[in-house]
């Protein structure tokens, strides 16, 4: 399919993209506007990492850095930073009473609706806007327009984010519903998504449906473990890898794939379609681990998704008609790098841990394993006597339903305390997310953007309808990026200061 894409190029967005980059303190080094002039975005790779706030992403360059040097090394992340966006979501149900307050905080549902559909709606919305009609996504444009499709999580993949690029729902919360509409809600006759990758074996294996063998029947490969995923050489690939979600990064089996695994399986297979291809991918679990104020968690899902991110990089470059946008839904947790006074934030700590709270409070609470060795087995540094007593104390004051909760607790406090890492919040934060972008229309995504105007810029890249009869998509834009903005102020100081001067020399 021939898709055009529109030079959008001026000498002055190119003077304002660089504006942002150097005010921002912003590492510049991304394709440039001017090298994508003549390129067509033939793929698109949206990546989200659920929770991943600017504190996780600093985070983790504290955690990858290398002691020994000076300067703090860049992430494989952040020579691709373009800017930043919003994320609030809209409150259908506000009345203005007192009992009923408003709603503007994002959770999952409402932004990946905008993501995928370039719609505000409210929390818990799956692709549906504030009325409860579908909204049409980026996945089934381009479904419509012959390309392949697939979604990747480490959550199970009816979870919020992939739920809302692949089917609609008026709640997140109706897993099996979710589940039924990737097979039954189809396209042209064909199933929407060519590849789904996650957990969730739950919600499509169960007593009133079995939709592992309806996706076989309709000649689906269904893999269920890391050698399986590997070996597969079928063009539609249904993998559920765990009941739930996948494991944590660092405690996960080797029968359970990694993101990496799993996004590089994706490429490959979507790949092979000439007319091109959308995916998303999705480290799900960023967002959990700062629900559960988890340090050691957080730092391990983002490098699976670090790895993840490299890898559409890496397929991106030796493609060149591939568009990568990487992002964040929200922040999760008000996760602070420094708490409590000390202006220091210790990434050995995290380092020392070989596996995450939640693994050593199941050995604990679960299997009833020694507190003492279970810690010493799984930290790296010495524990002080109040530490273990602390876990003690938590197994035995608390309600048997309880344990597993406190004494998770107990152990992420430990990991906390020592590094200086501070939580505000077992919810998400409605603060900007930064925005990472790579490929032919990265420009697009420059500057100071909403979460709607990822879907907008992609279906016009790809040159999709947004409308269900085809019409074209309007330009919906209706704030001017904050390079672009930032390139026309310096056009207008410079003419006004080279007027003074003239002026001034005239006197």
């Amino acid at each position: 399919m021939k898709k055009g894409l529109a030079k959008k190029v001026l000498s002055v967005t190119a003077l304002s993209c660089l504006f942002f980059g150097s005010s921002a303190g912003v590492n510049t080094n991304y394709i440039s506007a001017s090298e994508h002039e003549e390129k067509d975005v033939k793929n698109v790779i949206f990546m989200v990492g659920d929770g991943m706030g600017p504190s996780y992403t600093t985070a983790y360059r504290y955690l990858k850095d290398n002691s020994e040097t000076i300067k703090m090394e860049d992430t494989a992340f952040d020579p691709y930073l373009v800017g930043m966006q919003s994320v609030y979501s809209a409150d259908a149900y506000h009345d203005g009473g007192e009992e009923d307050e408003k709603e503007n905080i994002p959770d999952s549902a409402a932004t990946a609706t905008s993501m995928s559909s370039g719609e505000k709606t409210y929390n818990g919305a799956i692709a549906v806007d504030l009325e409860k009609e579908k909204t049409k996504t980026v996945l089934e444009g381009a479904k419509e327009e012959g390309m392949a499709t697939g979604l990747v999580a480490t959550s199970q993949i009816n979870h919020a984010t992939p739920a809302a690029y692949g089917t609609h729902d008026e709640d997140r919360n109706n897993y099996n519903d979710i589940a039924n509409d990737y097979y039954d809600d189809m396209i042209q006759g064909e199933h929407k998504v060519d590849v789904l990758l996650g957990g969730g074996t739950d919600f499509f294996d169960r007593e009133d449906r079995d939709l592992t063998k309806e996706f076989q029947e309709d000649g689906y490969d269904y893999v269920t473990s890391t050698d399986e995923l590997m070996n597969t050489s079928s063009d539609q690939i249904l993998g559920l890898f765990a009941p739930v979600g996948l494991e944590k990064a660092i405690d996960r089996p080797e029968e359970q794939p990694s993101l990496e695994q799993m996004t590089e399986t994706a490429l490959e297979t979507l790949s092979q379609d000439e007319d091109g291809f959308f995916l998303m991918v999705e480290g799900s679990q960023i967002d959990w681990a700062g629900h559960d104020n988890d340090v050691v968690s957080a730092m391990s899902e983002m490098e699976d998704f670090d790895k993840a991110f490299q890898k559409a990089i890496e397929f991106a470059k030796q493609d060149e008609e591939t568009l990568v946008v990487t992002t964040a839904d929200h922040s999760t947790g008000g996760f602070s790098i420094g708490e409590g006074g000390p202006y220091k934030w210790d990434a050995e700590v995290i380092q020392a841990a070989k596996h995450t709270p939640d693994y050593m409070a199941r050995q604990i609470v679960e299997e009833g394993a020694d507190v003492e060795t279970v810690l010493n087995d799984n930290i790296d540094f010495e524990l002080k006597d109040e530490e273990i007593q602390s876990v003690t104390d938590a197994m035995e004051s608390a309600a048997e339903e309880e344990k597993m909760v406190e004494v998770d607790n107990a152990i992420e406090a430990i990991f906390n305390e020592r590094s200086g890492t501070g939580w505000t919040t077992s919810g998400h934060t409605g603060g900007d997310v930064p925005v990472y972008a790579y490929g032919p229309g990265s420009d697009m995504f420059s500057g100071f953007i909403d979460n709607t105007d990822n879907a907008e810029n992609i279906f016009k890249l790809l040159g999709l309808s947004k409308t269900e009869d085809g019409a074209p998509l309007p330009d919906t834009s209706t704030s001017t990026p904050a390079g672009m903005l930032a390139g026309v102020l310096i056009a207008a100081g410079g003419a006004a200061l080279l007027i003074f001067r003239r002026k001034n020399a005239k006197n």
